[in-house]
């Protein structure tokens, strides 16, 4: 039976994240035999992760990975039991290996990550969401987190010449937009992709307001238009007010840095998350 020095102890730490203890008691049981010491780590791993999947699990960070040039992205939502553990730099390691692995491998499966995750924090771990995108045709992918890793975004810009993504002020475009999606949450990009019951939910919120008692049917449908279109200028990205100019629209900016490079660029899409919503 092999000596089972610090040294050894050390070793299957650095192989496997586990604490000291953990390892030093499996390579007691297993006789000093690292490999072995190692699969029991995992097995004991994958059963603290079912014995822990029914606490709760409200805390926890955003994180992403842009690889490619912008061409590839993923945005992930793992979540923790507490607030200690998720503003450890070993956690955000964590959540940053997860969403560069979602990045790399459509389709991949954390799962593994996960189980020796709970092993090693102690904590139940969950991946909640993750979505990977990839640019069709000309154009690019940022992504931000907000200070504290509660809010990410991810925003992918299209253009019509491969030349106008690599300007300065397209990257510089990218990182606007992420922070306009950051602050303003929107919930679409344009009035047309806000679902049809979102909209007559509105409409029927709107109808039963104040504004609206005792106004002739012939008003009525003026101030419920307005209404309409108050709520769409401050949940559609195009119709909000630009961040950095909020007299400007975003749409009016987009409009104009294209024209400053001789292109066409459009928001295609972008994603927000939020720990826990």
């Amino acid at each position: 039976m092999p000596e089972i020095t610090p040294a050894l102890v050390g070793q299957l730490r650095a192989m496997t994240g586990a604490g000291l203890m953990n390892c030093k008691k499996a390579l007691d049981e297993t006789q000093g035999d690292l490999n072995a010491a190692v699969d029991l780590l995992r097995k004991q791993g994958a059963a603290a992760a079912v014995k822990k999947a029914d606490r709760a699990a409200n805390e926890g960070l955003i994180g992403q990975a842009v690889l490619g040039g912008g061409q590839v992205g993923a945005l992930i939502e793992v979540n923790c039991e507490t607030d200690f553990v998720a503003r450890n730099d070993s956690f955000k390691a964590f959540v940053n290996e997860l969403a560069n692995k979602a990045a790399s491998q459509a389709g991949v499966d954390l799962e593994p990550d996960r189980v020796a995750a709970v092993a090693r924090i102690g904590e139940n771990i969950q991946v909640r969401r993750v979505t990977r995108l990839e640019v069709q045709g000309t154009g690019a992918l940022a992504a931000y987190i907000h200070t504290g890793g509660k809010v990410g975004v991810m925003v992918e810009v299209g253009a019509n010449q491969p030349a106008t993504i690599q300007t300065e002020e397209f990257k510089q475009l990218l990182r606007d937009v992420t922070l306009q999606i950051a602050a303003a949450s929107p919930i679409a990009v344009s009035r047309a992709e806000v679902p049809q019951e979102i909209v007559d939910k509105e409409r029927e919120i709107a109808a039963q307001s104040d504004a609206l008692k005792g106004k002739p049917a012939a008003a009525m449908e003026g101030i419920l238009k307005g209404k309409l279109n108050k709520y769409f200028e401050t949940n559609c990205l195009l119709e909000q007010g630009f961040v950095k100019n909020p007299d400007l629209k975003v749409e009016a900016h987009l409009g104009a840095v294209g024209k400053q490079l001789g292109d066409t660029l459009t928001i295609r899409r972008f994603l927000r998350f939020q720990v826990g919503e």
